[in-house]
């Protein structure tokens, strides 16, 4: 059974445990990192200890093969995780280097391919 996220998606979604780090755009705060989650051409899901509203615009950089990308995202949800003072949320990315996206889609190509 998918969920309404899973079901609203336009790119395919792999699992992906890698670093990654965020930073509201415009903020004058440090980065802070955490893990990523899963990731699509479009965007990724990851859970932080702060919440984050609906549109915040983050600068990311992400882990994917030792290869950093640094894509412009929005929030596009965030969600308490349940017993934890983590959030868990959903990015879309707004602005994305064509070779990083290239990059980045030819990798969850390359993971969803089955033998």
């Amino acid at each position: 059974m998918f969920t309404n996220q899973e079901v609203r998606r336009r790119s395919p979604r792999v699992n992906l445990r890698a670093g990654m780090r965020y930073q509201v755009r415009g903020s004058a705060s440090e980065s802070s990192r955490t893990i990523c989650d899963n990731i699509s051409a479009g965007g990724l899901a990851f859970s932080c200890n702060t919440y984050i509203a609906p549109q915040t615009p983050l600068m990311l950089e992400i882990d994917v093969l030792s290869r950093i990308l640094h894509p412009i995202g929005r929030v596009a949800w965030c969600e308490p995780l349940a017993h934890s003072d983590r959030n868990r949320m959903g990015v879309e990315f707004l602005e994305i280097d064509p070779l990083e996206k290239r990059y980045l889609t030819d990798f969850i190509e390359m993971r969803r391919v089955r033998f």
